[in-house]
């Protein structure tokens, strides 16, 4: 059983001991961390929740619910609901916070509460941190009886979502449905199975081909949207000559697309391709993360404005994103930040503005992946002993790699012209993850290569 505190929240396995897994006792102790925290930061006794489709759901919905009450906090629970939804429903119910019941792309086994701040955003590595020392100090003060908090149900925020996206001036409805698309979708069998239909049809969208659209957990395949988990919709976009695959991840925030011909357009260029359209009728900055691709910069930099590269993580792309005035950020498992909408991934914004940018491109979506640079990234990791100072072995290696462009925002990155490589430690085991990204597959593995020989040949000199 597995349980990790970190700056995206809660997460753990369902069952096991307490302290070892996510269990009833730790949904309580960490609800009650939350929303005391909440009530002392913003005095708003006012929280919304929302959940994906994952079968502990209910159970941990109702969990969370009653500790809120009993801390005599007002609930608005939006039920099966998304990530971004729940962002944008903070704000506009005048709430001190949000919490999305979800572990994202984990399998079935996991569930999380992702925590927000009055703003609809994610907490601040500080504000985690306070949090915990609530959760291990138990400082939790109750409501006497009748003080307790309500609970109100609201379902009309699925509408209120599209409708926010249907109101972004980027987002071409007309464009939209005069394309006619044929789309295939895979929504994992959770929340998506709601949203993304729904979304289709508010966009014009009449030919929709649904996979895996019922929400109620069973996930068909690994939920994380990656080539190989994504076998099925790219036989059905193939079988009925759909023009597009559109495929989520379980609480809506990851976006990756499959080409006509089967192909993954790769979730890497799901934030490309949208900042390409973005950038073209809007002139601004862009971010993305270390350890996503430099195409991002070169499509930002083709159109005369800057690139930022931030720390891994959502938080840490929207503090860099709001310092350098970025219009559009993300990260390169699909995730797509627009403040013009808010500051949070959705894929529903990114649906919305990748289908008017296909639609105005007039082409197919295999020639419109091919009118970006190509690079391709490498993932390796290293296992080191628990004892083994990651710190001090990192400057070893930046210190052999003087001479190069380097950055140290977020483990070690080194560049080589347009090739890069990024080390990076888990925050959660003893190992070091290595990102390496290239013109083609084979050079990008062999840079990761020389960077492993190059720590295993400094471990040997200690």
């Amino acid at each position: 059983m597995t349980l990790i505190k970190s700056i995206s929240g809660i997460r753990g396995t369902i069952g096991g001991i307490a302290g070892n897994g996510l269990t009833p006792i730790d949904i309580v102790k960490f609800t009650a961390a939350y929303g005391s925290w909440i009530i002392n930061k913003t005095n708003i006794k006012k929280i919304v929740v929302g959940r994906d489709a994952r079968i502990s759901g209910q159970m941990v919905n109702n969990l969370v619910i009653g500790t809120l009450q009993g801390l005599g906090i007002e609930v608005i629970d939006l039920g099966l609901s998304t990530t971004p939804t729940v962002e944008i429903a903070v704000p506009l119910e005048k709430a001190g916070g949000g919490i999305i019941l979800t572990a994202s792309h984990n399998p079935k086994q996991w569930n999380a509460l992702k925590l927000l701040n009055e703003k609809g955003e994610f907490i601040s590595d500080a504000d985690g941190k306070e949090l915990l020392e609530i959760a291990e100090k138990a400082e939790f003060s109750f409501a006497e009886v009748d003080d307790l908090g309500t609970v109100t149900q609201d379902d009309s925020y699925l509408q209120k979502h599209i409708d926010a996206v249907l109101a972004l001036p980027l987002v071409d409805v007309a464009a939209i449905k005069a394309a006619n698309f044929k789309i295939a979708i895979d929504c994992v069998n959770s929340t998506g199975g709601i949203f993304v239909p729904a979304l289709l049809k508010a966009l014009g969208v009449e030919t929709v081909y649904e996979l895996y659209c019922t929400p109620d957990g069973h996930f068909p395949h690994n939920p994380e949207p990656l080539p190989e988990n994504l076998t099925e919709i790219a036989k059905v976009v193939k079988a009925k000559n759909a023009d597009l695959g559109i495929v989520v991840d379980p609480d809506v925030d990851r976006l990756c697309f499959v080409c006509e011909d089967g192909a993954m357009f790769g979730e890497e260029y799901t934030l490309v391709a949208v900042a390409d359209y973005v950038l073209k009728n809007t002139p601004g900055n862009t971010v993305s993360n270390l350890s996503s691709t430099r195409a991002l910069r070169d499509v930002t930099e083709r159109a005369g404005m800057e690139y930022h590269a931030s720390a891994v993580g959502e938080v840490n792309v929207v503090n860099q994103m709001k310092a350098n005035h970025a219009i559009i950020g993300g990260e390169g498992n699909g995730g797509i930040i627009y403040p013009e909408s808010h500051y949070g991934r959705d894929a529903l914004v990114g649906i919305g503005l990748f289908l008017t940018h296909l639609a105005k491109f007039g082409k197919s979506i295999s020639l419109l992946r091919s009118s970006y640079p190509a690079y391709y990234i490498s993932k390796n990791k290293i296992t080191l002993t628990p004892e083994m100072d990651i710190d001090a072995l990192l400057l070893k290696v930046q210190e052999k790699y003087k001479n190069q462009p380097t950055s140290t925002i977020d483990g070690l990155k080194i560049e080589f012209d347009k090739e890069w490589v990024h080390l990076r430690r888990s925050n959660t085991e003893p190992i070091i993850r290595i990102y390496s990204e290239a013109g083609s597959e084979t050079v990008a593995e062999n840079l990761a290569s020389k960077i492993i020989s190059d720590i295993k040949e400094i471990l040997k000199l200690n």
